[in-house]
């Protein structure tokens, strides 16, 4: 890992040291994605089954999960690993019920009464990655708030394993969640079939959930689509920012970045530091570390996008992780508490020596689909919210009208708009000729 001083870089220095990969999809990528899309709203489930076969080398054993295959999904599981879903759904389940939008009702003037209604989205397509191993956590990260946010109507799509079946952890959990509809495809060809529909996929309202580049190309383009579907966040390579000062432990630190780094060559992990010794110390346990782990390829070169930068004073390594706006950040100081008050652009923030990432990815019960690539600076994770829209209602008794209506109208006279100026004087007009 580069180890850099801060001094030695000027502002224009600091920002390309930071700069992520670029998300621009290449005239290749754009042209292949639209390609599938409109194969899969021209022939429906026959380019599903054609695009399983040339992308994941195998069809579906059935594009649509049996009832029979999801209900016995968990006795394909052991007990430990059921208990561990159970208990992250618990914890899921808890922390975004507590954050659920409520109703609200305000009189704004005597006789004027303003409503926001929140409505779930109907229907919602899920997208679970499953591409080097599948992610049933992220199942749960989608699973949970929508079935919180009374979705009724829900598509999971997931890649099919070796086996022609969607991963039986994915499957068990959308049993347990209620997800009787499980699309056993993957790639852009899913994204196009929850979007548009196919004979046996029903279309949907939004699509939420990561993906690689053709997953996130063909959400992009389907939310740009008249009869498309919304999008939940523009996802990017992964990203981990540690901050940290000379009480950290240089080996939680090492495999907190690598706990990004192993997710793709592109991800990006950064240390800023007051100090040195720990950049050193972080850079020795690396090494060590990288022996261990299966995908030490992978991480190495992601590693080779980020560094450690060593900065005089907190101050400053603040001010460097508001700029970069980290996806997950990890604040392993003495008073990570305070620290995290200075901290206005964070994905998912992780204080102390004991809360590593990963608590966040499967447990704790906050969302591991966050906003990348600078997002956060305007973005936040996935909430309940996300899977609802919040309709307002209004309504004026006639003195309401009286005392709302005659500073209403002078203002769409002011605008030009006579239309709405006579909308409201014809019924204070009325008003008057009625009480003569």
């Amino acid at each position: 890992m580069r180890i850099i001083d801060a001094s030695t870089l000027d502002d224009a220095g600091l920002l390309q040291l930071l700069a992520r990969p670029s998300m621009e999809a290449d005239i290749e990528l754009r042209r292949t994605v639209a390609d599938i899309l409109a194969r899969v709203r021209r022939d429906g489930d026959a380019a599903l089954l054609d695009y399983g076969r040339r992308f994941d080398g195998r069809e579906p054993e059935s594009l649509l999960a049996s009832p029979e295959s999801l209900a016995s999904a968990a006795t394909e599981l052991d007990e430990d690993l059921l208990q561990a879903i159970d208990t992250a759904i618990g914890t899921v389940r808890r922390f975004h019920a507590a954050g659920k939008p409520s109703d609200i009702s305000v009189e704004t003037a005597p006789g004027v009464r303003c409503q926001a209604r929140w409505r779930p989205l109907d229907p919602v397509g899920l997208y679970v990655p499953a591409g080097t191993a599948p992610l049933p956590s992220t199942a749960i990260m989608l699973g949970v708030p929508a079935r919180l946010a009374g979705c009724r109507r829900i598509v999971l799509a997931t890649p099919p394993g070796a086996d022609g079946r969607a991963d039986a952890a994915v499957r068990a959990i959308a049993h347990r969640l209620d997800i009787d509809t499980v699309l056993v495809a993957g790639g852009a060809q899913a994204v196009a079939a929850m979007a548009y529909g196919t004979e046996s996929v029903p279309r949907v309202a939004k699509i939420f959930g990561p993906g690689n580049r053709f997953v996130a190309e063909a959400k992009r383009q389907v939310a740009e689509s008249a009869d498309g579907a919304a999008m939940d966040l523009p996802a990017g390579p992964s990203e981990v920012l540690v901050l940290a000062d000379d009480s950290a432990n240089p080996e939680f630190v090492a495999i907190d970045l690598l706990s990004q780094a192993e997710h793709g060559p592109d991800s990006q992990a950064f240390l800023i530091t007051t100090s040195r010794e720990l950049a050193e110390a972080t850079d020795r346990a690396l090494e060590a570390l990288l022996e261990r782990l299966p995908r030490a390829d992978i991480a190495r070169q992601a590693m080779g996008h980020g560094a450690a930068i060593v900065v005089p004073d907190l101050e400053q390594a603040v001010r460097i992780s508001n700029a970069y706006a980290p996806e997950h950040l990890i604040i392993a100081c003495r008073d990570a508490e305070g620290l995290c008050e200075e901290i206005d652009s964070a994905g998912s923030v992780f204080l102390g020596h004991y809360t590593p990432e990963s608590l966040g990815d499967y447990i704790s019960g906050t969302n591991h689909v966050l906003p990348t690539a600078g997002w956060a600076r305007s973005e936040a994770g996935l909430s309940v919210a996300d899977f609802m829209r919040r309709m307002t209602v209004q309504q004026a008794t006639p003195d309401g009208l009286r005392t709302l209506g005659p500073p209403g109208a002078r203002l769409a006279a002011h605008e030009g708009l006579d239309a709405h100026r006579l909308a409201i004087q014809l019924r204070l007009d009325a008003l008057d000729q009625a009480n003569g």
